[in-house]
Formats: C-alpha cells, sequence, structure tokens
C-alpha cells in the first residue's frame, strides 16, 4: 500500500515537471510573467498558431500553472500565482549553472553589445536621483500591464525612429522582461549606435516583480 501511494504522490509531482518539458511552453509562461494575454495575442507574441498555443496552454492549465477568465469569446491566461514566476526564474537559473549547453545557447541568442549592466538597487538609485531615464522597450501591452516607476516606453520595433524622444546628454538604462531578453540588447546596440550612453540594467520586469520592487501599471509616463 505505501508503495502505491509513494508512486501516486511523484506520480503526481511529475505532471508538473512534464508541463515544463518543452521550450514553448517556457516561453508562454515567460509571456504570461508579463501580465495576462488572450491566447491570441499570446500565440502571435510566441510565433505559435492558434491550434498549437492553445494545446500548450491546456498542457499548463492541467498542471495547475495557469488560471483563466472568459471575456465574452475571448479567454484571457495568466499565470496562477507568483509561486510559478519563481519557479520558472529558478529553473533557467538551475539550467544555467548545472547544463552546459546553455550558456553558450544564452549568447548566441542575446549577443554582445558591450554595455555596462547595473542592478535593480542601482536603478532604483539613479532613479529616485534623476541622474538616468529608464527606459522600457517591451511591446506596449506589457508596459502597461506593470513597469518600473518612471520609465518611459518606446517599444524596441518603434525606437529607430523615436529616438528624438529620448533626452540627449543622458545616461538611458533600459530593460524588458528578463534577464534573457532580446529587446533589451539590441536596444542598447541601437542606441549606441546612435551616439547615445546606453546601459542595461542585469535582468528585467520578470526579476523586480519577484524582488517585490515598486511597480507601476496602465499609464504612460
Amino acid at each position: 500500500m505505501a508503495e502505491n501511494t509513494r508512486a501516486r504522490l511523484y506520480d503526481a509531482f511529475a505532471v508538473s515537471g512534464k508541463a515544463l518539458a518543452s521550450g514553448k511552453r517556457l516561453e508562454l509562461l515567460d509571456l504570461l510573467a508579463q501580465g495576462e494575454r488572450t491566447v491570441d495575442a499570446l500565440a502571435k507574441a510566441a510565433g505559435l498558431n492558434l491550434t498549437t498555443a492553445s494545446a500548450h496552454l491546456q498542457t499548463l492549465k492541467r498542471a495547475g500553472f495557469v488560471a483563466t477568465r472568459r471575456e465574452g469569446v475571448r479567454i484571457h491566461y495568466r499565470l496562477a500565482g507568483d509561486d510559478v514566476a519563481q519557479l520558472f526564474a529558478l529553473l533557467r537559473k538551475v539550467a544555467e549553472t548545472h547544463q552546459s549547453s546553455v550558456p553558450a545557447a544564452r549568447d548566441a541568442y542575446l549577443g554582445e553589445d558591450g554595455a555596462q549592466e547595473i542592478n535593480r538597487e542601482e536603478l532604483a538609485a539613479r532613479v529616485r536621483s534623476g541622474a538616468a531615464v529608464v527606459l522600457d522597450v517591451r511591446p506596449m501591452e506589457e508596459y502597461l500591464a506593470g513597469h518600473i516607476p518612471g520609465a518611459l516606453s518606446i517599444p524596441v520595433a518603434e525606437l529607430a525612429h523615436r529616438i528624438d524622444e529620448l533626452p540627449e546628454n543622458v545616461e538611458i538604462v533600459v530593460y524588458c522582461r528578463g534577464e534573457y531578453c532580446a529587446l533589451a540588447y539590441d536596444a542598447v546596440r541601437l542606441l549606441t549606435d546612435r551616439g547615445r550612453r546606453a546601459l542595461r540594467m542585469n535582468d528585467g520586469m520578470l526579476e523586480w516583480r519577484l524582488s517585490d520592487m515598486p511597480v507601476d501599471a496602465g499609464e504612460l509616463v
């Protein structure tokens, strides 16, 4: 009897592990860590067709990682709790530390921008002192769902033709979704090429939220 009940317990744990055993499902969790989204929006952001995105989301829902609400004909997905975001963040760090292929894959994806990095505490201090402009380069819906107080919003896809909206002769600290988000790297390269002084926060909005740093939502600066 004890053997059977122990097996059932570990099989129950394994459901969560199996739900995480897909790069695309992890990418969907990464997107949902930024805020609630519809299935259509998630599919577009993750480069999936609607049927495939829905199937991945259903797997995550069965494992208890995501929750839903209905608004008319639209289904909105969100993370089931901050503990899911913490699990996702920890999984990435454990993989980078113990799986030899991860650092090379990370470097190939992010590239090199030559930027100075600053941490969350340094960024918060610069915001308080007015010593730097903070730039959020995520899509607008993610910014509205939650951003660093005082941050400007210019999605990286619009940065090239909106760069004149940023003040000159001041440091620009860029951030995006998290430590492994390429948007901030792309933005820093563009800003540097245009002669701006650009720094990068060494992680992003996911880690900022998990550290209980202040978050603003639903407004444009």
